[in-house]
């Protein structure tokens, strides 16, 4: 009988030619920006307007996500409500979708998830108090893994599915291991687009250990992915990459900040033989990891390449000062 990973694996292989080599691209693409190290993200304009507060509740509203999606993968339930809500009274928002995996298949990538969702879990405490007062509610989430929710939205735009096909993160392993590399490269990059908004040194160092930990996370995914050797899981991170850098900016937009248009990578390897290089670490020419602004991630967690205040995973938007792509 053919289970819903096989037809998703199928779908996969309905693909069009794989772009090649593009880490060997993105090094060539970033060429002498790169030299420099010096990037701009953000209008110094803008920046400037920002306060600790505004960036760490930016953060806020990403943690709200990521946990609810690794807390309902692993436990059929997301945060309490005590976690939701904000200081002043303001009721949290509802979560759309969510549903337990089964992991009994592959213990392995259980063990993984179960340990994410506790450390999200964590950073949502951790930022909710560090902000005090300040701490926004969490917003109207949507993580629905059926036929119109963003999952599918997303899987759909990238070519990972067809057109009429449904993306469910939650419907095995594999599923749910492409459904966390949607979110978790966006996470590190978001983290080190906001470290230069960040004036308050104690916030900056809590800032910088939450970035380690979600590329901790990232690395875990990518590599886990790249571990089990199925081709099809490989190309749908290339496409999903892809989709990821349609979807933050014109390539034009990306040479004014410095940023390769093709700097979001998946886990294809270069090479062949004693020369295959894996992917596991998307880097620049330099060895860094690139940054995104505000703007850029909002788009991706949108699902909108255009001007938008809401959409995708937040469908009211995200709540505090930050809140379009513009």
């Amino acid at each position: 009988m053919t289970t819903q990973q096989d037809q998703l694996i199928e779908a996969f292989e309905e693909r069009a030619d794989r772009r090649r080599d593009r880490r060997a691209f993105f090094t060539a693409a970033l060429g002498a920006a790169a030299v420099g190290g010096a990037f701009v993200y953000a209008d110094p304009a803008k920046a400037q307007a920002l306060t600790d507060a505004d960036v760490l509740n930016f953060a806020l509203n990403l943690e709200y996500l990521e946990a609810q999606f690794y807390l309902y993968a692993v436990n059929g339930a997301g945060l309490s409500a005590s976690l939701t809500g904000a200081p002043s009274g303001a009721a949290g928002g509802t979560v759309t979708g969510g549903a337990r995996v089964d992991f009994s298949g592959d213990p392995l990538v259980g063990a993984y998830a179960r340990e994410i969702a506790a450390d999200e879990e964590a950073h949502v405490k951790f930022l909710r108090t560090a902000l005090g007062s300040a701490a926004v509610a969490m917003p109207n989430i949507n993580i629905s893994g059926d036929a119109s929710g963003p999952f599918t939205a997303a899987a759909r735009a990238a070519g990972v599915v067809g057109a009429t096909e449904t993306f469910n993160p939650y419907a095995d392993p594999n599923s749910f291991l492409l459904g966390a590399f949607i979110f978790e490269d966006v996470g590190v990059t978001a983290y080190k687009g906001a470290a230069p908004l960040i004036s308050n040194k104690t916030f900056l160092e809590a800032a910088a250990g939450i970035l380690a930990v979600e590329a901790y996370h990232a690395a875990i995914v990518r590599t886990t992915l790249y571990a089990k050797g199925v081709s099809a899981l490989v190309d749908a991170t290339e496409k999903i990459s892809t989709a990821r850098d349609t979807l933050d900016g014109s390539p034009a937009e990306d040479r004014v900040r410095g940023i390769a248009p093709d700097a979001d990578q998946g886990i294809a390897p270069s090479g062949s033989g004693a020369t295959l290089t894996s992917n596991i670490a998307p880097l620049n020419a330099n060895g860094l990891a690139y940054s995104r602004t505000t703007g850029q991630v909002l788009n991706i967690v949108y699902l909108n390449a255009a001007s938008a205040t809401m959409g995708g995973f937040f469908p009211n938007g995200v709540n505090g000062n930050i809140r379009s792509t513009a």
